[in-house]
């Protein structure tokens, strides 16, 4: 039934040695549930090695394989959205490509959703891996999320997730040019279940995540989903205000009752590079929204695919054009 539907969707970049290790896992586990009819779904983002060649070895042995291939690299989180857009039956299983996320619990997840369950993420009990700086900053930025977003965004939980078929649908409606997929999973909300797990290392290769990108990327869900730094900003403006008006008043009555014959360079220096630095910290923040603003101003098409080859059954299998078309117009 197409309730019992699942499509594993695994976004790749420059992933040419992980993925035909991770493909039998992936394969195993989809057997191993009884009623599920499973299919799996690569997305190429433009990676430049021999990752498209190597999905097309997987897909001549398994004609359950549907590939996507885009233009050039858009990001991951365009590639998950390209992925979500040609699932239109069943339910959809995100699984990164470099083996970290155990396909193992395939199972234990759709058991959740047969429950009932409309979003069943993974939230990591252990890094395995992981340096102490990527560890650390990862804790710091789920709880520094927690804190400043609204929208509820589970704890050490990245995309390793299912998606119910209306959860997938819902997704489908979200079509902002900056994306923060752990953001727009939790947004849509639905009925939530949480499952922990170990996360393992890399079967094969290296990270495509260094620190500056890891920063850019924290930024990008910090302003996505709050406007807390804008806030942030102006108590800091009305706090800096009241200090300089504060310090202003006593320099007037220290000149009035006992003189100031010799005026104070460092000090008149510490003030000005204070309020200085504290400007250009606003100016900053409210940079970033406006840039934000701009961007989605063009209303670009979130990506362009470069070939769809579907399964032998694809759960959708719209023609180029037409997806471009349909993209753009949102």
């Amino acid at each position: 039934m197409s309730s019992d539907r699942l499509t594993v969707l695994v976004a790749a970049y420059n992933e040419a040695d992980a993925l035909p290790l991770l493909h039998p896992r992936i394969v195993a586990a989809l057997e191993a549930v009884p009623g599920l009819d499973g299919r799996v779904l690569y997305v190429d983002d433009g990676s430049t090695d021999g990752t498209w060649e190597a999905l097309q070895r997987i897909a001549q042995g398994d004609a359950r394989v549907a590939l996507l291939r885009l233009s050039r690299n858009f990001g991951k989180e365009a590639a998950l959205t390209a992925g979500l857009d040609r699932i239109e039956q069943g339910a959809a299983l995100i699984l990164d490509a470099d083996g970290q996320d155990p396909p193992e619990l395939i199972g234990a997840f759709v058991a959740k959703w047969r429950e009932g369950f409309d979003d069943v993420h993974g939230t990591r009990v252990a890094r395995a891996g992981d340096g102490i700086v990527k560890r650390s900053t990862a804790h710091a930025f789920y709880r520094v999320m927690g804190r400043l977003s609204r929208t509820p965004i589970p704890a050490d939980t990245g995309d390793f997730r299912l998606l119910s078929p209306r959860a997938v649908a819902a997704l489908r409606q979200l079509r902002e040019r900056h994306r923060f997929m752990k953001g727009l999973f939790g947004w849509v909300g639905f009925r939530q279940v949480a499952i922990p797990y170990e996360r393992d290392a890399r079967i094969a290769g290296g990270s495509k995540f260094n620190l500056w990108k890891l920063w850019n990327f924290a930024l990008e869900g910090i302003t996505s989903f709050s406007t807390a730094p804008l806030r942030f900003a102006t108590y800091l403006g009305l706090a800096t205000a009241f200090l300089a008006f504060a310090y202003g008043m006593w320099i007037v009555v220290k000149a009035l009752r006992w003189g100031d014959p010799v005026a104070g360079w460092p000090t008149m220096m510490a003030v000005i590079l204070f309020l200085g630095g504290v400007q250009l910290i606003a100016l900053g923040l409210i940079g970033e929204y406006l840039g934000r603003l701009y961007m989605e101003s063009k209303q670009r098409p979130l990506y362009l695919v470069d070939e769809w080859r579907p399964g032998d059954a694809p759960a959708s299998a719209p023609d180029q054009a037409a997806t471009t078309c349909r993209i753009t117009a949102t």
